[in-house]
């Protein structure tokens, strides 16, 4: 990994004295990265990304950027870029007079102030809108030009809080790309905030998944899928059926789990694992395959309880390991369509599930 560039050190932030919103964050960002902080409404992670701004000041710890703490720093002295959700665009200034704003506050000469707006506006592929008014553009639009203005004064960092949020999901899906490639012609920083997980594992380099004021785990949108470090980011994070069992047999990265109905499934061991603890065994729907071979380490009987159709996949939820939501996403082009009420022989191999420690 590239250099640290971004640092947060024992940081709390809390409001009245008594509750805190952010609990001991330590989080590196590198050079260059793509950090999304993601999360539940009220998880903190807003406001870790205000304290980055400078918008809030940490109630504890340190924050350093570039290797400067800039805790006292003000915002305006951060060489900092922000993009926020409602564009916070001057409706009154033409599109060229909003993205000329941050310079023109910096002081810049005419010429480059003009230079630099025609400049970023290509960057957009907005450059033959200078004149328009905001009124007059679509939401994607508007976004564009709210991340020229974020990007015409070169900051070291571009921080964006929920951008995509107020665009159709279509639009949406083709900014993130937008952004995505951008980040990558650049070379610049992103610290990224969303509460949609899609969005997070499409966009970044890493994701760091908050819940309750705390940081849960910080991994590429890969490591974090695969191989989640706890419940909560096992079911925060794409669709996951949980089962929960004991673990009666503990190896070197695998163990056995019993479930309530006597059912035994070999799974991997999540770390902290114990033997003879209670767990939670985490399973991907598009993980689990009917009719198994006789290779596969767990093979079961379910019940179909019901049977839902998706246009591209089937959504069959079965009764089996003594859970009655286990979810199994089928492709619709095999032509399977087994009746609700009915028995399936379903399987899935050990590499596919986790165990995982209880908090």
């Amino acid at each position: 990994m590239n250099e640290r560039f971004i640092a947060f050190e024992g940081v709390r932030k809390s409001y009245d004295g008594a509750s805190y919103v952010v609990r001991g964050l330590d989080l590196d960002v590198a050079q260059g990265e793509f950090l999304t902080l993601l999360g539940p409404s009220g998880s903190g992670k807003t406001t870790t990304l205000m304290m980055l701004a400078g918008f809030e000041m940490p109630t504890e710890g340190s924050i350093t950027l570039g290797g400067k703490r800039i805790d006292s720093v003000p915002p305006h002295r951060r060489n900092i870029g922000v993009v926020f959700q409602n564009y916070a665009l001057f409706p009154h200034m033409t599109v060229g007079e909003n993205v000329a704003f941050p310079l023109k506050m910096r002081r810049l000469g005419k010429a480059e102030v003009t230079q630099r707006v025609r400049r970023a506006l290509d960057m957009v592929r907005m450059g033959n809108f200078e004149a328009r008014r905001p009124a007059q553009l679509s939401g994607g639009q508007q976004q564009r030009i709210a991340l020229a203005r974020a990007l015409v004064f070169e900051p070291e960092l571009v921080l964006m809080d929920e951008p995509l949020g107020a665009l159709d999901k279509q639009l949406r899906e083709h900014m993130q790309l937008e952004i995505k490639h951008l980040h990558a012609r650049l070379g610049i920083n992103v610290v990224y905030v969303t509460h949609d997980q899609g969005e997070a594992l499409t966009m970044s380099d890493r994701v760091g998944v908050f819940n309750d004021g705390t940081l849960q785990q910080v991994a590429p949108p890969a490591a974090l899928y695969e191989a989640p470090a706890n419940p909560f980011v096992a079911t925060f994070i794409g669709e996951n059926n949980a089962i929960a069992g004991d673990v009666v047999d503990l190896g070197a990265g695998a163990c056995r789990i019993r479930t309530s109905d006597g059912a035994t499934i070999s799974a991997l061991a999540g770390e902290g694992l114990r033997q003879g603890a209670k767990t939670t065994l985490v399973l991907r729907p598009e993980r689990i395959v009917l009719a198994p071979a006789a290779d596969v380490a767990n093979r079961f009987t379910a019940r179909v309880e019901e049977l839902i159709y998706h246009g591209d996949h089937i959504r069959l939820r079965v009764a089996t390991c003594g859970c009655t939501d286990i979810r199994i996403k089928v492709p619709a082009h095999t032509g399977v369509t087994p009746a609700p009420g009915g028995e399936i022989a379903i399987g899935w191999r050990q590499e596919d599930c986790r165990a995982l420690a209880l908090s």
